[in-house]
């Protein structure tokens, strides 16, 4: 029989295997031929275990260039800059179109333009058409790269932002086919329907991305949406 110390230490021998494996997904650090998850597709909706399958892409920029195709995005590599004193990316594409919608984005990693492609097809243009009738015609933004720390929080002030790594992107609003202007400063307080949209599309938003914060985070946050895939979770 074996004795209790025996059993403990192989318990916690598996537990940080299970640690480690999960670990393993959520950096990227598993390449999509080890994974036995099949590849992210922006041609379906999102399946099961997104975040491990958007997570592959980190470092596979092959499979990048399979999986960010058109119709649903228009995307072009960018070459990498080596990541010096925080700043700089890996992997990174420029993107004028997502979802159906222009949007101008000079630099973005793989895993977030396939999070954001999956997003504006799958659940923005959705809502969009059942509350005005209309298709988004564009994304505003407040931009992609920054070398910069986390600002609007004393607690990480002094942590590089996921701006500074192009892994996150800053939504101001949104122009729809028929004219109509969206805007996250303007639309977020109220109970219209603009309203009700941004929080609609702000709540799916944390299936596809690991933080997704707005103007209910805190007051820099006021004018746009927050989103990025970084190591960290935070939806608000």
């Amino acid at each position: 029989m074996r004795r209790p110390g025996r059993i403990l230490s192989l318990l916690f021998l598996a537990a940080l295997l299970l640690i480690a494996s999960f670990g393993a997904f959520w950096f990227g650090l598993v390449p999509q031929r080890y994974s036995p998850l099949a590849p992210i597709s922006l041609d379906e909706p999102p399946p099961w275990f997104l975040d491990m399958r958007l997570a592959a892409l980190r470092r596979d920029p092959e499979l990048c260039r399979m999986v960010l195709h058109e119709p649903q995005i228009s995307a072009a590599p960018v070459p990498d800059r080596p990541i010096t004193n925080g700043c700089g990316w890996v992997n990174g594409f420029s993107i004028t179109a997502v979802g159906g919608a222009n949007l101008g984005a000079d630099k973005l990693t793989c895993g977030m333009s396939a999070a954001l492609a999956l997003w504006i097809t799958y659940d923005v243009q959705p809502h969009a058409v059942a509350m005005f009738g209309s298709r988004v015609a564009s994304v505003e933004d407040f931009g992609t790269y920054a070398c910069r720390n986390i600002i609007g929080s004393e607690k990480w002030r002094n942590l590089r932002s996921q701006h500074a790594a192009a892994n996150a992107i800053d939504i101001a609003g949104f122009r729809l086919e028929d004219g109509t202007k969206i805007s996250v400063a303007n639309d977020w307080t109220g109970s219209d329907s603009k309203a009700r949209f941004l929080h609609a599309i702000h709540e799916t938003a944390c299936n596809y991305f690991r933080v997704a914060i707005g103007p209910n985070y805190n007051k820099a946050h006021h004018d746009h949406f927050h989103y990025d895939r970084g190591a960290f979770r935070k939806c608000q």
